[in-house]
């Protein structure tokens, strides 16, 4: 299916929650005409905006307000608590830091250097795939996806040096990419290639994530915004705008390359693979990414399938995301539903536990958004299953308040024998801990880092998803196999 790309949209909401002050707000709240406010930009007359719908926005705007307004000391003191832990990593911890500063010999980490380690890393440290994996058994495509994934937040030097020197495959570039709306580079991603004979050709595209202390990242998270693509669905604005939705064209299937104009994702990642696909016909690429770098990579699809690019869908080899919030309306999964049977495309969405970014924006009568793709389910046991939903699908939902609160307990209870059970690689160390603190009063936050979704790769028991996630030579088994 090509959508014609004459058709224009008439039906979106963009919120601009720097445009207004405290009487637009109240205004929002009261009056059901909120085209009216300077804080919404939408057709007039066409969008009937009830109490709980104009709450839902208000929300939005007043907590991307705030994100805006402790960006600046959130991002200091990200970068701050980044240096301490490499400083206090790079001196050899506590003693060798203290003997360093005796002897006046501190090691002073350098942020762009392939040493230097987010504050991501620093709750998981794997860099290494998982040896008891090769290409071809039925898990790998989502063991190697889940580690690009959580690469991604590392820096560039980090990410090549890992690339090459460990995963010894070809480094095809880190890119900053420009976001329109908010005038920054705020969307990160990298492309590796895996050439390991004649018969191998997979390039992986992997999207970074929200990074703890990223109020702009943040902001597009909670960005309440939608935009519809004619004969598509409904599309969560933030994401696209962050994936490259152009400000005055909305989505052009071409766009004019200066060198002046800063990249934006879409084009430019599909140009490359473009590229790619014309020196190999036979090459395939897969997309991943974690939590907002998950909604990117479940969005790649839509607009190549929208601007008709059969070419390289036929090349999709398949699509895995991460704690991925939900995109888009039903008209957008039932849309995606179809492209995924007709190219047959491998669209697998791993949700653990009760993370809480799969389980928004709500869904419900109010937002409407839904999920699409296999959606690939772990407890904390790692215990893994096929299901259409992930249990409470919405987080807010009070009855799950208790069950929560007890799964957050029993996960820092089972931190301390991860590494007994399993080995030294699961140890979690005192900054983790610190997160599982957290999860108890927020349950929910300290399932999304990326280590649980790493070890449900690594020792999950999934027993289904062989009947539905072809194995890398692209065949399907016939039978039912327990993977232990």
């Amino acid at each position: 299916m090509v959508v014609p790309l004459e058709e224009s949209s008439q039906d979106y909401v963009v919120l601009n929650p720097h445009d207004g002050g405290i009487i637009d707000l109240l205004r929002l709240l009261l009056f059901r005409d909120i085209e009216k406010s300077k804080f919404v930009d939408c057709p007039e007359g066409i969008y009937d905006a009830h109490f709980k719908r104009r709450w839902l926005i208000f929300l939005s705007i007043i907590v991307q307000k705030f994100l805006n307004f402790v960006k600046k000391p959130l991002a200091w003191f990200g970068m701050a608590l980044e240096m301490w832990l490499n400083l206090y990593s790079d001196n050899g911890n506590s003693f060798g830091l203290l003997m360093n500063i005796l002897k006046w010999k501190v090691v002073i980490p350098d942020p762009k250097s392939a040493r230097y380690r987010s504050n991501t890393a620093f709750m998981d440290n794997r860099i290494q795939l998982d040896k008891n994996l090769i290409y071809g058994d039925h898990r790998y495509y989502a063991a190697f996806s889940v580690m690009a994934a959580k690469l991604a937040y590392e820096n560039a030097a980090f990410v090549e040096e890992t690339v090459k020197n460990h995963w010894k495959m070809e480094f095809l570039g880190f890119y900053d990419y420009w976001n329109e709306y908010q005038e920054l580079g705020t969307t990160q991603a990298f492309m590796l290639r895996d050439k390991r004979s004649n018969d191998v050709d997979l390039t992986v595209v992997s999207f970074r994530g929200t990074e703890m202390f990223d109020s702009d990242a943040w902001s597009t998270d909670f960005d309440l915004s939608w935009y519809e693509i004619p004969n598509v669905g409904k599309v969560h604005g933030g994401f696209m705008k962050a994936l490259g939705l152009q400000k005055d064209h909305g989505w052009p299937k071409e766009i004019l390359h200066t060198t002046s104009r800063p990249e934006v994702a879409y084009y430019s990642i599909r140009d490359k693979l473009r590229e790619i696909i014309r020196e190999n016909k036979k090459a395939k690429f897969i997309v991943t990414g974690h939590s907002l770098g998950g909604a990117l990579a479940a969005l790649f699809p839509v607009i190549l399938a929208y601007h008709g690019e059969t070419e390289l869908l036929h090349s999709l080899e398949g699509v895995y995301t991460f704690g991925q919030p939900r995109v888009g309306d039903d008209k957008l999964a039932e849309f995606m539903e179809e492209q995924i049977h007709l190219h047959n495309v491998k669209f697998a969405r791993y949700v653990y536990g009760h993370d809480m970014v799969p389980r928004l924006p709500y869904d419900d009568k109010t937002l409407m958004f839904k999920h699409f793709g296999t959606c690939v389910y772990y407890d904390r046991f790692y215990r893994g299953k096929i299901v259409k939903e992930e249990p409470n699908k919405n987080y807010f939902e009070m009855k799950w308040f208790i069950p929560k609160i007890t799964n957050s307990f029993m996960e820092m209870v089972r931190s301390f024998r991860l590494r007994h059970q399993y080995g030294q690689e699961y140890d979690e160390g005192w900054f983790l801990l610190m997160f599982r603190t957290i999860g108890l009063a927020i349950p929910g936050i300290s399932a999304h880092m990326p280590q649980d979704y790493v070890n449900c790769t690594r020792v999950g028991c999934l027993e289904t998803l062989e009947t539905l996630l072809p194995d890398a030579s692209g065949s399907r088994p016939s039978q039912l196999i327990s993977l232990n």
